[in-house]
């Protein structure tokens, strides 16, 4: 019986069965949904109510200004404001995804309101053009709005985190005829569509147009399928006709039109395919449309709420009272006057439970339980007819458990899945202890005071986090509290919101008392309430909490001594000396600064404007940032004016950057080096006793510079960090004297230096050639000792002997004939020399031991 009673309440359309509990009977009064405006949050989530100003009504026992009332699902008030903006008439009002209310007046302006109908500044504009034209309607999604002006043309803020409106592109003939006006609008949202921008359906004539912010194109959502291909002609786009109404499907696949002669039409976004084609009563367009779910639609007019799916006859259900219809991800919430209902398809477990004549193994198991609790031995007889399907059977009624609203139900249901677990032996054993805690969360949240009837479906596609959050945005800090420890999740988050809440709504208490409130230390606590009590017990349990952002908040509202009291049972010196030093308690940040021992904390100014009148404070903190922390020594300076300090660190942080493995290995880093020079040698610029310094970083930089181009142009990675010498040298031994020229013309580098660099470099790849050549381009300034220092020093005897004789010095001459074992004329060139026997002498001594001495013997007895 219990099964037929079950089975009664639904409804079949086709082969679907559907449902349509009561949740709730509103506890709302004098509340008629035909006189106001409504916007009703999805996720079971707030309803907001303001009296319709484009309808005229009459006025009871209540008061000319009009307000704005936020209730829960239940119809609980939660929070009331006087509406008093300018800009013409409230065009249409919205939740967003973070329960945000959304307002749109006649000239483009945009109010939001918290849940707390408190006004979130600053105000928004659609822009300029809105305000111009005014706006004549508007089309909300998830967190974006789509306008239509008086002008024809569609403005968009695609998301409300950023607010940035935009113009889409107008629909042709829209902007040109004043006369034509678009029947209706509806949107894609950006997730469903292949550009990832939104798209906007336009109802104009018989065409139906898609815009997005670059085009606009004419869609035909009518076109025959294979099989009634030889059906196309040129008439046959005109089968739809105009549209009066449309919506988009909760996945953005299919769209639902309601024609002008009465029909119900459903086509695929991308196929183009008509999937339901349904022609009703009456051709007056529906009040509201909505999709249950994705397998039926529903068409409200006066009294009547018709469902149409695929196939069959549709559903109707009749009502004596306005209603609303909110779309969720499972099914339609139906709000009026009295009552809010959830209308969903049955889910296949409860259907295969409380079918009428059902023989499924769950409702022979759920029949079970039944013979079980009346001791009668059918209980065994009916395990044993599903003993092979008895996990299907429990997983069938855990399930069914877990969609039911009815707690008596949820039980009976569970009852039944835990009698069947007992004689399955391969069946999770904690399913039925994660579906007990998930109904107990959403039958708490559910309870009427709190208002948030979520469906499991619902629960599990926002999850808990989100409700949490959603939690203590309104105020439900225990609940939010006691679901977070039920749930193993983070109390802090809770605990913190609860005493900023406490914080912001205890203006007139006293910051002592407050404070003896906030930590729990109060002897007398019959002064608070239930929730509070709690809630300061959690708040001294809570280790790690983070009194610093409390404090923060605490100042934020102009309670700075709150703020300073509050900040001293901040554990973490990392939070507790910058909020301290942000409400003037400079020098208690400093102790604390000190005690904590914590050299990570990054000093503000106003720290370093106190150690310096510190010597061995200002000492320490030096020593130790030059080692560790150069960031905070350069603040440091130059809060203190030392502002050559900061560019030595510049430039060794250059040379730092340098020694990074990568700086040889292309050009990403030389860049930010050539910079840090640069700032450096600014810098000291500035001061007149580093003069000297500041051209050298100049020159570093430009040298930094060039040696980076030759790195890009010849693909080595040879030149950078070398000297002036090194990169000339380099450039003659690859053979690119033009950049060795255009270095030395930077750089000023002397013909003298010019020429024994060239030379040795030049002897270095043995490019006798060239550099016999070099040597005859003019008289070298250097003379010719560096040709046969080159040419001696790679070993070149032959080489060696062209320059020698050059030498105008007959020591170095000698010297030379010497070093390459010539005796004999170094012998004759030592007796030419005026240099009183010196060099003889020398080489007397040099040659004693070799086999060439008595070759000079001779010469140097008769220069003796």
């Amino acid at each position: 019986m219990a099964n037929v009673s079950v089975a009664a309440e639904w409804q079949l359309l086709y082969n679907r069965y559907y449902r349509k509990p009561e949740i709730y009977q509103m506890r709302w009064k004098h509340v008629d949904l035909s006189r106001n405006k409504v916007a009703c949050a999805s996720f079971g989530g707030p309803i907001a109510v303001i009296r319709d100003d484009s309808k005229i009504v009459q006025l009871y026992a209540e008061s000319a200004l009009r307000k704005l009332r936020i209730f829960n699902s239940a119809g609980v008030l939660l929070s009331e404001t006087v509406w008093k903006h300018p800009g013409g008439r409230l065009i249409g009002m919205s939740w967003s995804d973070d329960q945000t209310l959304i307002s749109i007046v006649q000239d483009g302006t945009i109010y939001r309101y918290n849940i707390h109908a408190e006004l979130i500044q600053p105000n928004v504009t659609m822009g300029k053009e809105c305000f111009e034209q005014n706006v004549v309607e508007c089309v909300f999604w998830g967190n974006g709005v789509v306008c239509l002006t008086e002008g024809g043309q569609l403005f968009c803020i695609s998301d409300f985190k950023t607010m940035k409106p935009y113009k889409l592109a107008d629909v042709p003939g829209l902007t040109e005829d004043d006369m034509l006006q678009p029947t209706c609008l509806a949107v894609r949202e950006p997730q469903y569509t292949m550009s990832g921008n939104v798209e906007v359906l336009v109802a104009v004539g018989d065409e139906i147009y898609v815009v997005d912010e670059d085009e606009a194109q004419s869609i035909r959502f009518d076109e025959p399928s294979g099989e009634d291909s030889e059906m196309q002609n040129d008439d046959y786009g005109n089968l739809i006709g105009p549209v009066q109404k449309m919506i988009v499907s909760p996945n953005g696949k299919f769209l639902t039109l309601f024609t002008h002669d009465g029909r119900v039409v459903v086509v695929g976004m991308e196929s183009k395919q008509i999937a339901i084609d349904y022609s009703c009563e009456s051709a007056l367009p529906p009040q509201q449309m909505a999709w249950c779910g994705m397998d039926s639609v529903l068409l409200y007019w006066d009294e009547d709420l018709m469902m149409v799916g695929p196939l069959g006859d549709p559903v109707h259900y009749f009502y004596d009272e306005p209603v609303i219809l909110i779309p969720e991800c499972d099914g339609v919430r139906i709000l009026s006057n009295t009552s809010l209902e959830f209308l969903q398809r049955v889910p296949d477990s409860t259907e295969s439970i409380f079918k009428i004549g059902s023989t499924s193994p769950a409702a022979l198991l759920y029949d079970a339980l039944d013979h079980f609790d009346r001791r009668s031995a059918k209980a065994d007889e009916n395990l044993r007819l599903i003993r092979s399907s008895l996990s299907e059977a429990v997983e069938s009624c855990i399930d069914a458990a877990g969609h039911e609203f009815d707690v008596t139900r949820q039980r009976a249901l569970l009852r039944a899945a835990s009698y069947g677990q007992a004689f399955s032996s391969n069946f999770q054993r904690d399913r039925v202890q994660e579906t007990c805690r998930t109904l107990r969360v959403l039958n708490a949240v559910r309870d009427p005071d709190i208002g948030i009837p979520l469906s499991i479906q619902q629960y599990k596609l926002l999850t808990p986090v989100v409700l949490i959050s959603r939690l203590i945005n309104a105020h439900s800090h225990l609940l939010a509290l006691r679901i977070s420890e039920y749930l193993g999740m983070n109390k802090e988050v809770v605990i913190m919101h609860w005493a900023c809440a406490k914080i912001t709504a205890s203006a007139s208490t006293p910051d002592a008392h407050l404070l003896e409130i906030l930590l729990d230390k109060m002897e007398e606590t019959h002064g608070l309430k239930r929730d509070d009590i709690a809630l300061n017990f959690q708040l001294q349990l809570c280790r790690g909490i983070s009194y610093a952002a409390v404090a923060t908040h605490a100042d934020n509202c102009g309670r700075r001594k709150l703020a300073a009291m509050l900040v001293e049972h901040e554990p973490r010196s990392t939070k507790q000396v910058p909020l301290l030093l942000s409400i003037g308690e400079e020098d208690t940040a400093l102790v604390k600064a000190t005690e904590s021992g914590d050299t990570d904390l990054r000093p503000p100014l106003e720290f370093f404007a106190m150690i310096q009148g510190r010597i061995l404070a200002r000492d320490l903190f030096v020593a130790y940032a030059r080692c560790h922390k150069q960031e905070f020594l350069k603040d440091f300076f130059l809060s203190t004016g030392q502002i050559h300090e900061v560019a030595f660190l510049l430039w060794k942080e250059s040379w730092d950057m340098g020694k990074n493995p990568m700086a040889s290995k292309g050009s990403p880093l030389h860049g930010p080096r050539i910079k840090l020079i640069e700032k450096a040698s600014n810098l000291f610029s500035q001061t007149k006793e580093h003069t000297f310094e500041s051209k050298a970083a100049e020159e570093h930089a430009k040298l930094l510079r060039i040696q980076h181009e030759l790195e890009a142009s010849t693909k080595q990675a040879i030149f950078v960090d070398s000297s002036i010498n090194d990169t000339i040298r380099t450039c003659i031994v690859l053979r690119n004297n033009r950049a060795a020229a255009k270095v030395k013309s930077e750089f000023k580098v002397s013909d003298k230096r010019w020429y024994w660099l060239k030379t040795f470099a030049l002897a270095t790849i043995k490019d006798w050639e060239a550099l016999e050549k070099f040597s005859k381009e003019k008289r070298p300034p250097t003379g010719f000792r560096p040709f046969v220092e080159a040419c001696i020093d790679a070993d070149e005897k032959a080489e060696a002997l062209k320059y020698i004789p050059k030498l105008s010095d007959l020591v170095e001459r000698g010297e030379a004939y010497a070093r390459i074992g010539m005796a004999k004329e170094a012998a004759d060139a030592a007796a030419q020399a005026n240099d009183g026997g010196e060099l003889l002498e020398r080489f007397r001594k040099t040659f004693s031991q070799n086999a060439i001495f008595d070759t000079l013997k001779m010469p140097f007895q008769g220069v003796s």
